[in-house]
């Protein structure tokens, strides 16, 4: 097992100093379930490669905070923890380059959390895209109420992440979509305390990567643990064969050309491939390739693919320890910043000494 990275930066005024030089981007990582095929390739791969970049700082966190809302189940939160950190580190995140850290660990996001709250308005929290939808789907249902079942973590839960951004002064946040609306209101919500207290905030971009690949599951629609459908990006090779083989297909024939366009198996592959070889699969579509040999071939091309960092997967999962020292020493350099950084803006809103 690999010793816990050690520190890129010798002393929290190397680590500050770098920071202000560079441009800090910031990812979040939830802990719901377990990472799958689609998970990788539209967030985990782009994001590890970007962690290498020299003319970057990035903070990887896991947001255990945020799973609350959604989990109440303290097992399968620890169980989902784990499982992704351990992803994250068997697929080559970098921790001397990159600051990966818990969420929880950091008691400073909870802090600025409160003093964000003071100054958000309730009327933009009424905007989010989240608590919009839950209202809608409980009126389509006909409840009486239209918040009936909505927490105030569900509510309030942009605030959170405000703070996660705000707090380690992100330039850009690499988001989906569907995700872009959050960075706004940090920027916001940052703002508004800039307005009231002086300038502290950075006030983050939302970085959307034009061609973030969202892959499809099992039943053709996209890869979502909401629809059941997902393949686990580490299960056991026996495992991996019985779900692509239970990948929905269209009743061509052996023999038959098909279009690799809707193809789940050829969306797959190409996630994975290079542009040489899903040319090559291409191909094997045109000339009539059967889909149960097409599915041999995307088995055996991902097993092989995905063989090593499973390896480090299994081995980081059996060394929980292990895994829990990485990011109690990312959480660290985390607060190297963040302890500082909310004295100061405890000093700004005016908590204080008296003498």
């Amino acid at each position: 097992m690999p010793a816990v990275a050690a520190d890129r930066f010798n002393s929290a005024t190397e680590l500050r100093h770098h920071t202000k030089i560079m441009e800090t981007h910031l990812t979040g990582i939830t802990t719901t379930g377990t990472p799958h095929l689609g998970n990788y390739a539209g967030a985990i791969r782009p994001a590890i490669a970007a962690s290498r970049r020299s003319d970057v700082q990035s903070f990887y966190f896991l947001a255990d905070y945020h799973a609350l809302v959604k989990n109440q189940d303290p097992e399968a939160l620890q169980k989902s923890g784990l499982e992704v950190a351990a992803t994250w580190l068997a697929l080559g995140l970098d921790t001397s380059k990159s600051v990966f850290y818990r969420q929880s660990d950091i008691p400073e996001i909870p802090e600025l959390t409160w003093l964000l709250t003071t100054i958000t308005a309730k009327g933009l929290m009424n905007r989010s895209h989240a608590y919009k939808a839950a209202v809608q789907a409980n009126e389509e249902s006909g409840d009486a109420d239209p918040d009936k079942g909505i927490t105030m973590g569900l509510f309030s839960y942009p605030v959170l992440m405000a703070a996660d951004i705000l707090m380690f002064k992100a330039h850009r946040v690499p988001v989906g979509r569907d995700q872009k609306q959050h960075v706004e209101m940090a920027r916001d919500i940052g703002q508004r305390f800039n307005h009231l207290f002086g300038e502290h905030f950075v006030l983050p971009e939302a970085d959307i990567a034009p061609n973030t690949a969202v892959l499809s599951g099992l039943d053709g629609r996209k890869m979502s643990k909401s629809y059941n459908n997902t393949i686990p990006l580490f299960v056991p090779a026996n495992q991996l064969k019985k779900l692509i083989m239970r990948i929905k297909t269209n009743s061509l024939e052996p023999g038959q050309p098909k279009e690799t366009t809707g193809s789940t198996l050829f969306e797959i592959y190409q996630a994975f491939a290079t542009p040489e070889e899903t040319a090559a699969l291409a191909r094997r579509y045109s000339e009539g390739a059967g889909w149960g040999d097409l599915k041999k071939e995307l088995f055996e091309y991902l097993d092989a693919h995905l063989a090593e960092a499973r390896s480090n997967y299994e081995r980081l999962v059996a060394d929980p320890g292990h895994v829990e020292r990485v990011l109690r020493a990312g959480a660290e350099r985390a607060r190297q910043l963040s302890v500082p950084f909310m004295k100061e803006l405890r000093h700004a809103v005016g908590l204080r000494p008296l003498g």
